[in-house]
Formats: C-alpha cells, structure tokens, sequence
C-alpha cells in the first residue's frame, strides 16, 4: 500500500492549491492566511510546521492548545482559538491566543472582556451558525447586527469580522456566498471587521473564490489526526 506523502509535500500541495486559487479570484495572495490547525497532533508537529514556514497555527481545545503554545514558546507563532471557548476558560485563551474565532454568545464576549487586561486586546470573529438548528454554536444571522453590537462595546476586543463552517450536505460556495453577504451587513455597523474566516480542507476553494482572508486547513497538511486521549 502506497504511504501516505509526507508533511512538507502536503503542505506544498496545499499552499500551490491556495495559490491557484486567489488567482482564479483575481486576488492577491496576501489577502488569505492560511491557519494550519493541528488539534490533537503533538507540540513536535507543530515545530515541524514552524521550519516549514508556517506561522499561524489553530486549536479548538483550551488545555491542549496552552500545553503546547508553552512548549514551543520559542517560536514566532501566531495562535488561533477555532473551538467552541466556555467562558470560564476565557482567561487561558486569552494567555496564548492572538486571535479567537468563536465568539458566538454574550457571555463569552463579557467574560473575554472581564479577562483582558487594560491596555491589551485581542483579534475576534463572530461565529455565524448557517444552519436551522439552534443548538448548534454560533450566532443567528437574525441576530447578527445586535450581537455585533455588544462586542463593539467590550473594550480590548478587536471585532475582525465573521467566522462560520459549511453546512454538511449544502452547496459550500452558495453558503460562502451568503457568509460574504452577512459581512457586508457587518461593515455597515464595523467598517474594520472586513475579514472572513471560512474554508477547510475539502472546500478552502470556494471560500478563497468568495472572499475568505482566513482558512482553517487540517487534514489536508497534517494527515490524520491520531485518536484523541
């Protein structure tokens, strides 16, 4: 059985894939970070990804994602908080974090604002849910302009635009589409949250295609993720 490539031709796969496509959109490159994210895979990895040259690294797990950005303290890394966040954890994320993707609560947002030291800040997207069911995370995007609204008001929290996930099942550049949309609902009230962060492994190209600046990319550059403990 052929084995699988390894993690720099992955990357390189990958990275050339992105490329085709900001050109296809007629976009600069430098428009779309790509955000490696690695939850589940050891801190060693993640230094392999950093003398590849990757420099923005994503986690979905509080604790996981602390252990390691102390391990490799070393390193010029950004860090993206991708998952779900409990507010009681808001202080951890915020220790590592230069970014967060998932406000999509108030509470959240209040504990992120109680957390933040004076004088500190972080970059934060509003999690959109695209779906029908409530239970899900993420904001309604009924609800988007008055929730955009009590982020604005937290001081030290850089409202940098929206973040969401294609539905399963759905046409992901039809949903990317609306995301754009949404986002320029938001720039009505937040003329700085131009960002939108949407994009993984499977449909990165539709999301370069209909605006994405952030992608989310897992599996396609780190492999399989091993069994989680």
């Amino acid at each position: 059985m052929q084995s699988a490539p390894p993690l720099a031709d992955r990357l390189a796969l990958v990275r050339s894939a992105v490329a085709d496509a900001v050109r296809e959109a007629g976009r600069a490159e430098s428009d779309v970070t790509t955000i490696v994210v690695t939850k589940f895979h050891p801190a060693s990895l993640v230094r392999e990804l950093a003398a590849l040259g990757v420099t923005d690294v994503g986690e979905n797990r509080q604790q996981e994602a602390s252990e390691k950005a102390a391990k490799l303290a070393d390193l010029a890394l950004s860090w993206h908080f991708i998952g779900q966040l409990q507010s009681k954890k808001a202080r951890a994320v915020l220790a590592f974090a230069s970014a967060i993707h998932s406000l999509d609560r108030s509470s959240l947002v209040t504990a992120l604002g109680n957390a933040l030291e004076p004088g500190t800040g972080v970059d934060a997207f509003i999690q959109l849910n695209l779906t029908d069911d409530q239970a899900r995370g993420g904001v309604r995007p009924a609800d988007l302009e008055s929730f955009a609204e009590s982020v604005l008001a937290t001081d030290g929290i850089r409202l940098r635009g929206l973040m969401a996930v294609a539905p399963l099942d759905s046409d992901p550049r039809a949903e990317f589409a609306r995301v754009r949309e949404l986002g320029e609902r938001l720039r009505a009230l937040a003329p700085d949250a131009t960002d939108l962060s949407m994009g993984m492994s499977g449909d990165f190209r539709a999301a370069v295609l209909e605006g994405a600046t952030h992608l989310r990319i897992g599996t396609a550059i780190t492999g399989n993720r091993p069994v989680a403990g």
